[in-house]
């Protein structure tokens, strides 16, 4: 018999130890778990004869305003003396899960910060409904919008709406976790799983390129590293620095995917006087200075197709300012292809070396394009059974939420809370502590949330009285799936809950 056909052994409904294997109950696949074995998670573990958490319960420690930094939990026996007065906010990596929904978070906390008194409920959730979006700095065409993403040959989600000067990827969701194939899902949830403890992941776009990606770090394209994020659009590039061209060069363009922008035609170049030059853009004119559709999405000049850049370039007027030696500067948008031409007799450009007095000008695109990013963003809806484990009617926790009396974080890091019914939060997983997510092979993220609120607040939503604890008392005696031999954890620098926020009422609200 396997190691994991072992994990998945099955006795009666209700059965807490078997052949001397206890029953794990903090996921739904309710493992049976041999004395010194993990589960199928590698979460929980039977060490003595008493499941408990493989990883530290978090407590994040604020010594001052400009940077906090992660104690260990129960990492030496508490004397009873408080040996640093310094604040500290119970965050809810390792703490456990509510699962099976009835139980009271694992941890409810108050604490006095400030004046005010408030209470942080932790939890472990389990989301089947989840995803990351990956915004990735680039102006390389990945895919079209709505291709789909493969990691180990299975479908994790598609290209979403590109952004200004990045490429966008959704992936995961519940469709591609639950209503796939077997590998599909387990394969979507190594993904997400790797992306949110920011681990590099190879995808492959059907039809487009295959990507490296991992948060914090920059993209790979094609086994090609990427180095900066455009600075703008064309137009908005010649908007940016037809100063800086003036006088120098008789014509620039700058050429862009989306819109590729030509000084002399430009606003920005007829307010500074810019004489026409006859110049002849092949593509969709918009407005003045400004083309759509030159080529198309590629990996070449500003992400199009392009590698000689006057294949956009159509035939000079000599009757709107061409002429014999009209020098032309073109560029992409992100200063990284540059060159230079003068027309010759036949008002044909030639290209000449590079002068030095345009030089300072590219360099200054260069300069003004930020660095390369992937960046992850964490997304799940927190349902019923997280929201029961906080107070006995979840709709109170919602509305709460949604009235912004409660304050949502993910291990200590600000959410973001979408508007709307529910509670759909996302975070940028760069914030969280690291390995600060897991899963359960259901298969389904496990992804730590706090609710911070005020201590009145929470009594009259129906929270859990009787579960509040200290963090003292917490870091005393700890929880039900305390690990005595917990490391040190790794230095985080999210700021504590703004108290404005918990302070805020909204329009109507009491005080």
């Amino acid at each position: 018999m396997s190691e994991l056909s072992e994990r998945f052994e099955t006795t009666e409904a209700g059965a807490k130890q078997v052949g001397g294997k206890i029953r794990c109950d903090a996921c739904p696949v309710m493992c049976y778990i041999a004395e010194g074995r993990t589960g199928a998670c590698d979460r929980y573990g039977n060490v003595g004869g008493r499941i408990v958490r493989s990883d530290p319960l978090t407590i994040l420690h604020h010594a001052t305003e400009a940077g906090s930094e992660i104690v260990p939990f129960a990492r030496e026996k508490w004397d009873g003396e408080l040996v640093n007065t310094g604040k500290r906010f119970v965050t809810a990596i390792g703490a456990g899960t509510t699962y099976p929904d009835y139980k009271p978070a694992p941890f409810i906390v108050s604490q006095e910060v400030e004046g005010v008194d408030l209470v942080t409920v932790v939890t472990e959730g389990i989301f089947s409904y989840c995803g990351v979006k990956v915004k990735i700095d680039t102006d390389r065409h990945i895919g079209p919008e709505t291709t789909t993403v493969r990691a180990q040959g299975e479908a994790v989600g598609h290209v979403t709406t590109g952004e200004y000067g990045s490429q966008m990827l959704s992936l995961g969701g519940v469709h591609h976790l639950t209503g796939g194939s077997k590998a599909e899902g387990r394969i979507t949830c190594e993904t997400l799983l790797d992306l949110c403890n920011r681990k590099p992941v190879e995808l492959a776009i059907d039809g487009g390129a295959i990507v490296v990606v991992e948060a914090g770090k920059a993209p790979i394209i094609d086994g090609q590293m990427e180095h900066r994020m455009r600075v703008g659009c064309g137009s908005a590039t010649i908007g940016m620095f037809a100063t800086q061209w003036r006088g120098l060069v008789d014509e620039v363009v700058v050429v862009d995917d989306h819109i590729t922008g030509v000084v002399s035609e430009h606003q920005a170049g007829k307010v500074l006087g810019w004489e026409d030059t006859g110049i002849k853009i092949i593509g969709r004119r918009s407005t003045p200075g400004r083309y759509f559709k030159v080529s198309e999405p590629g990996i070449g000049w500003g992400g199009t197709t392009i590698s000689d850049p006057l294949s956009i370039l159509g035939d000079w007027n000599p009757k709107k300012g061409a002429r014999p030696g009209l020098s032309l500067l073109m560029v992409s948008t992100t200063g990284e292809q540059f060159a230079y031409f003068e027309l010759n007799e036949e008002l044909k450009p030639v290209e000449k070396p590079f002068p030095e007095r345009l030089r300072k000008s590219v360099g200054l695109i260069e300069e003004n394009c930020e660095p390369a990013l992937c960046t992850v963003l964490f997304v799940g809806g927190a349902g019923g059974s997280l929201r029961a484990g906080v107070v006995e009617n979840p709709v109170n926790l919602t509305r709460s939420v949604q009235g912004l009396k409660t304050y949502v974080t993910v291990g200590g890091a600000p959410a973001y809370v979408w508007p709307g019914g529910g509670i759909t939060l996302m975070v940028d997983v760069m914030r969280v502590p690291e390995n600060a997510f897991g899963y359960v092979p259901t298969p389904a993220l496990v992804a730590p949330i706090e609710f911070t609120l005020r201590r009145d607040d929470y009594l009259r939503l129906g929270g859990y009285a009787s579960e509040i604890r200290t963090v003292e008392d917490i870091i005393a005696s700890g929880g039900e799936y305390l690990n005595p031999r917990a490391q040190r954890a790794a230095a985080a620098g999210n700021p504590w809950p703004p108290l404005q926020q918990l302070r805020r009422r909204p329009p109507g609200g009491s005080s």
